[in-house]
């Protein structure tokens, strides 16, 4: 069903961004079709979401906007336009939004324009499964995290390859014309101290809101694509493959078909025998006792 799996498949493409819902900061990212839309949101406390076909958003519609009478993919193609600008930073100055918190979940409430009329939407998020908030949020920030370590691993050995170079061109005689661009050799102990000190209180003090800037985003991003990738290598080897047989249901090795050697001297011992079938079989011949050589005299 292209519905809800080819959705969120395309939904895990999409980076999370930074949003504003009346004056509540959240992370969001959204997914529109003309089969429907799944939006995912959360505070970093609670994770939301809503799956709509074009079944419930042409009902919705009829409740919300009595007024319009356009067809379904109208209104979703309207969605699409006001919410894609706004996770990119750049939301329609005529569209307002709200939130309320309830125990069921989250409400979202929409009102903009539509052909010269009113247009009102309401999402209804509910809470993310498990599973979903692992998929969209903690394998890939789990993995983030991984390749930005590797990355700072690989920027300090150039680091330090870069300082023992400069070292060799200083014993050779060389000499630094602008006094001012000289920097000391890389520790790298000393700089996670002051890192841990001094950068990571400011980091951790920042807004909730602008957490994925547009080099996050674009890891993010990169980092899914290669998941996908993975998962579908996966799923071919598993069709290839296909399933193991059991215990329970494999049988004895059957012997292997008869060669065409076989079967050709088979056949002919078969036309042999059926062509005399009144031959008896030969018995073997006794041996003949060796007779006493008679003397002249015997």
């Amino acid at each position: 069903m292209e519905g809800s799996e080819e959705l969120e498949s395309s939904l895990l493409m999409q980076p999370w961004a930074s949003v504003c819902f009346g004056e509540s900061a959240f992370l969001a990212k959204a997914c529109f079709r003309d089969t429907g839309y799944i939006l995912l949101i959360s505070d970093l406390s609670s994770v939301w979401y809503e799956s709509a076909d074009a079944e419930a958003v042409g009902q919705r519609s009829k409740e919300l906007n009595k007024r319009l009478t356009v067809h379904v993919s109208s209104f979703l193609h309207r969605l699409c336009n006001l919410m894609y600008p706004l996770l990119a930073g750049q939301p329609d100055a005529a569209t307002s939004f709200s939130c309320h918190h309830a125990a069921s979940g989250l409400s979202l409430h929409l009102k903009s324009e539509l052909s010269g009329l009113p247009f009102y939407w309401d999402f209804h998020c509910c809470p993310a499964p498990v599973e979903m908030v692992s998929r969209h949020l903690v394998r890939p920030l789990i993995r983030m995290s991984l390749a930005l370590q590797y990355q700072v691993q690989k920027l300090t050995s150039l680091l330090l390859q870069k300082d023992a170079e400069i070292e060799d061109y200083m014993e050779s005689g060389a000499v630094l014309s602008r006094d001012r661009l000289r920097t000391e050799p890389f520790q790298e102990t000393t700089f996670q101290q002051n890192f841990m000190a001094e950068s990571l209180p400011k980091i951790c003090g920042a807004e909730e809101g602008q957490a994925f800037t547009s080099a996050l985003q674009q890891l993010y991003a990169a980092v899914t694509q290669q998941e996908a990738k993975q998962a579908r290598k996966r799923q071919h080897l598993d069709d290839t493959e296909g399933p193991a047989p059991t215990a329970e249901t494999a049988g004895p090795p059957h012997p292997p078909p008869p060669s065409q050697e076989d079967e050709t001297v088979s056949s002919s011992k078969g036309t042999t025998l059926a062509s005399s079938p009144a031959q008896k079989p030969r018995l073997p011949a006794a041996k003949a006792k060796p007779k006493k050589a008679k003397g002249l005299f015997s």
